[in-house]
């Protein structure tokens, strides 16, 4: 935190007493909000606890069922995003809103006069921008071309041109680099400096507590606190986010000495159906009692990794050997029947890993059936599964006949990895296992990956959060465009050694070097 901040700067707005309600659901009760001119403000707060929905009344996409906004001192009446917007209100979401075949450019000026300004002004006024803040950005280059990091640099531009003076940030760091964050960083406190101010949502409150002025806490739809972040530690925040204390550890139990191999993918390669090599030559091994974590940046692989071990997706070229057996090409159902469980949690939790229309104990049945001769009815051993996975996972719901539908997207994840743990599997693979998920939450199933672990299970752990990498995983592998950069020992080394990696940079196993592919 800078000690420039000045704490006495007036407020760049203020949200008074906002309430809304959806349906029966008060999702924001009586809440008072309030960022200064020239500060980056922390809202924080538990899945549920009505973070979206205030900065969704802040950005026009909500409106209030009663309560005041205030934009420097004068109240406005947003009906739109574009009512925010004009008062210099941008958001900056998780998942980028840019149009993939247009350069950076017609990304920034879309919607806007400047989009008929010529090329070359264009280009100069971008790089005016980027200069300004210490960004950098080919205006030229096709969005598709671009990093992850450079979308957000795209969609940061485009909020400023458009005269934001307010940025909110909403999980600005889910898929970056240790390198790329600390550039982030770096462009954020120029931005506060030059009189910005910035809402910065997050659940890594390391990051909070390092580039952040003051938090505001909610917790079920109640503003709890407002402080400097210099006066509060993170136990402090965790505890004001949960409401209790919460045990912050993970005891990662130790590696027995005598592994025994559980799968082997060999040379493993996969093209889409566009001919785009996804995988190329990847080649692991994985033993029970081990959790191998696989780290690297959004689209690098990961998912179709999943899902060929799972036998969703054909193999191109290479084998999977699962105990001495080769299931390549082998149906899901074959696969089950082996004892390989995947939770999968896609960004369409509903389309692919839930069916939204029946409820719990049915969704807890559709993998039972694998191990079935036939139809089979929701029987009493089913339904007192479908029970248990909601008491160990603390489950928000009604009952198990209570349809997934309607249940928060952290419930659904937690229903999904609940019944590939129920299966008792020998080799787990568990996709973005905590994503969405509270701190809480998320330390629960930590909790329950390492009892797998212990019980044997060869567990495949592939996560975005790589502080929770390293202290969770035994090896980690890290993929870059579909390539394996480096298999690490997660006790040993760094994030600054995996951010490398996650950039291309391939380690030489012998000699402990690094050459950048």
């Amino acid at each position: 935190m800078s000690d420039t901040t000045n704490h006495d700067a007036s407020p760049a707005f203020s949200m008074r007493k906002i309430c809304k309600s959806f349906g029966t659901v008060l999702a924001n009760d009586c809440i008072d909000f309030e960022v200064r001119r020239g500060e980056i403000h922390a809202l924080l707060g538990e899945n549920g606890s009505g973070k979206s929905t205030l900065m969704s009344v802040l950005s026009g996409v909500y409106l209030p069922d009663s309560g005041e906004i205030y934009v420097d001192g004068k109240k406005q009446d947003f009906h739109s995003p574009k009512d925010s917007i004009a008062c210099g209100i941008g958001m900056v979401y998780q998942h980028f809103r840019l149009a993939e075949p247009m350069t950076a450019a017609e990304n920034i000026f879309v919607g806007t006069e400047g989009f008929l300004l010529h090329k070359s002004r264009k280009n100069t006024l971008i790089r005016q921008f980027a200069e300004q803040y210490g960004m950098e950005i080919d205006p030229e280059k096709k969005t598709y071309l671009l990093s992850v990091s450079e979308k957000q640099t795209v969609e940061i531009i485009k909020v400023l041109y458009r005269g934001a003076r307010i940025l909110v940030l909403d999980e600005p760091t889910a898929v970056l680099t240790p390198q790329e964050i600390t550039r982030l960083f770096s462009v954020l406190r120029k931005m506060r400096d030059n009189g910005c101010s910035i809402v910065f949502i997050s659940h890594k409150l390391n990051e909070v507590m390092d580039l952040c002025d003051r938090v505001t806490v909610l917790r079920k739809g109640i503003s709890v606190e407002t402080c400097n972040i210099s006066d509060v530690s993170v136990h402090e925040l965790i505890e004001k986010m949960v409401g209790k204390k919460v045990n912050l550890s993970i005891l990662r139990p130790p590696v027995s000495s005598d592994l025994q191999e559980n799968l082997k993918v060999i040379n493993l390669s996969y093209k889409d159906a566009k001919g785009l090599p996804k995988l190329s030559h990847i080649s692991f091994s994985l033993s029970g009692g081990e959790i191998l974590g696989v780290a690297g940046l959004a689209g690098s692989g990961q998912k179709e990794l999943c899902e060929i071990i799972a036998g969703v997706l054909p193999a191109g070229e290479g084998n999977i050997i699962f105990e001495g057996e080769n299931i390549t090409g082998c149906s899901p159902r074959a696969i089950i029947r082996k004892g390989v469980s995947m939770s999968f949690i896609p960004e369409d939790r509903l389309g692919m890993g839930l069916v939204a229309s029946m409820d719990i104990a049915d969704n807890v049945l559709l993998k039972d059936y694998a191990f079935q001769p036939g139809i089979v009815l929701k029987s009493a051993s089913v339904r007192e599964k479908a029970r248990q996975i909601v008491k160990d996972l603390e489950i928000n719901t009604p009952s198990i006949f209570h349809p997934v539908r309607k249940l928060s997207g952290g419930n659904i994840q937690k229903v999904i990895l609940g019944r590939e743990i129920r299966l008792n599997p020998k080799l787990l693979i568990t996709a973005y296992a905590v994503r969405g998920l509270d701190i809480h939450s998320s330390y629960t199933i930590y909790d329950l990956l390492n009892e797998q672990k212990e019980k044997g299970v060869a567990i495949l752990y592939i996560g975005e959060d790589l502080d929770v990498l390293m202290e969770l995983c035994d090896r980690i592998m890290v993929l870059c465009a579909g390539e394996i950069t480096g298999i690490v020992d997660a006790r040993s080394t760094t994030k600054e050694e995996l951010g490398q990696m996650m950039s291309g940079t391939k380690l030489c196993e012998n000699a402990g070097e690094a050459m950048h592919v």
